[in-house]
């Protein structure tokens, strides 16, 4: 003798529910992600990425303008302070015209901050500068005109003295 058992409809059983539950987090993990994409849009793009290519030329030039009047510059950060100090030279001569230094964020563009220096008659320079938070600053000097430029990177909070000369560029 069988037993017959009563059939329930399908959506008492768990078994099509289980099966329906992998793309339903799919779906929801891509709207995630669409809201997420659309919220918070990529600062490293530039709408205008050709223009800013062809002037890479004139970037290289004040390049080599630094390297031409061997420019480098020193300073030291006290966060306790607040205070960047330091000194600009040229062929070991101190720099005593005005001058922007440009601290980029690695991945935050609302947390750069552009510095303008005016050093004293012996070429030292102290600037007040907020409390930095830790990250791998993109460090951009340049002169008042824009007629020179000096870059490197600043690991922050692993380097306090920081050292940065003109060095030539490479091809």
């Amino acid at each position: 003798m069988q037993t017959q058992f009563p059939s329930l409809p399908w959506y008492r059983h768990r078994w099509p529910w289980l099966l329906m539950l992998g793309p339903f987090i799919i779906v929801i993990a891509g709207v995630i992600t669409g809201v997420l994409a659309w919220q918070r849009q990529d600062a490293m793009v530039v709408d205008d990425y050709y223009k800013r290519g062809k002037t890479i030329n004139l970037d290289l030039r004040r390049d080599d303008a630094a390297l031409a009047r061997r420019l480098a510059i020193n300073w030291h950060y006290d966060a306790g302070k607040g205070v960047l100090t330091g000194r600009l030279s040229a062929a070991g001569e101190a720099v005593r015209a005005p001058f922007r230094i440009h601290l980029a964020h690695s991945t935050q563009p609302s947390k750069d901050l552009t510095l303008d220096v005016f050093p004293n008659a012996d070429g030292k320079f102290t600037v007040a500068l907020p409390a930095l938070v830790q990250a791998r600053w993109q460090v951009t000097v340049e002169g008042g005109a824009r007629e020179w430029r000096l870059r490197s990177q600043w690991l922050y909070p692993a380097r306090a003295e920081v050292r940065i000369t003109a060095v030539p560029q490479p091809g």
